[in-house]
């Protein structure tokens, strides 16, 4: 388990500050994450990736962080998003107007799935099948989620110009 440690620690963690923005949190949970791990080693599967198991986890212990706070702002109004726009690339619009932080924070703003989802998939790169794991959902929910993100980004930087 030390190794498995070493070697995911600091991605639980980007993982779990990413979703947190709270650098005492995310390591609290990232403690978290862990010590369950250590206790339910045995439920992990031999196919099952530990990056994606631990994410799992990871998520889960935030959503449970959540409940017990009552800070979840899941609001999400899937009727006012438009067919999505499938060639624009966020990423690069942001990357090249040299201004990620307003990128975070335009991500930030959007609900909790989706803000996984956008974050599972552009940073860290995981495919719609291993994002579709970690959070229990199908993986055309996932595809869905996403395009749907993008678009709402992409409608929201249009805003700013």
């Amino acid at each position: 388990m030390d190794a498995i440690y070493i070697k995911y620690c600091k991605c639980v963690y980007n993982f779990l500050y990413k979703l947190t923005n709270d650098i005492e949190l995310s390591e609290e949970l990232t403690q978290e994450t862990f010590y369950t791990a250590i206790k339910k080693i045995n439920t992990l599967k031999n196919k099952e990736s530990i990056r994606t198991w631990l994410y799992q986890i990871a998520k889960n212990k935030w959503k449970d962080y959540l409940k017990k706070n009552k800070k979840a702002n899941i609001d999400f109004d899937e009727n006012n998003l438009k067919n999505l726009v499938a060639n624009y690339d966020i990423e690069e619009d942001m990357i090249a107007k040299d201004n990620i932080i307003e990128f975070y924070k335009k991500i930030h703003m959007l609900d909790i799935d989706t803000r996984e989802i956008i974050y599972l998939k552009i940073i860290r790169n995981f495919t719609f099948k291993e994002i579709s794991q970690i959070l229990g959902k199908n993986e055309e929910w996932a595809r869905t989620k996403f395009y749907r993100g993008k678009l709402k980004l992409r409608e929201s930087l249009k805003d700013e110009k």
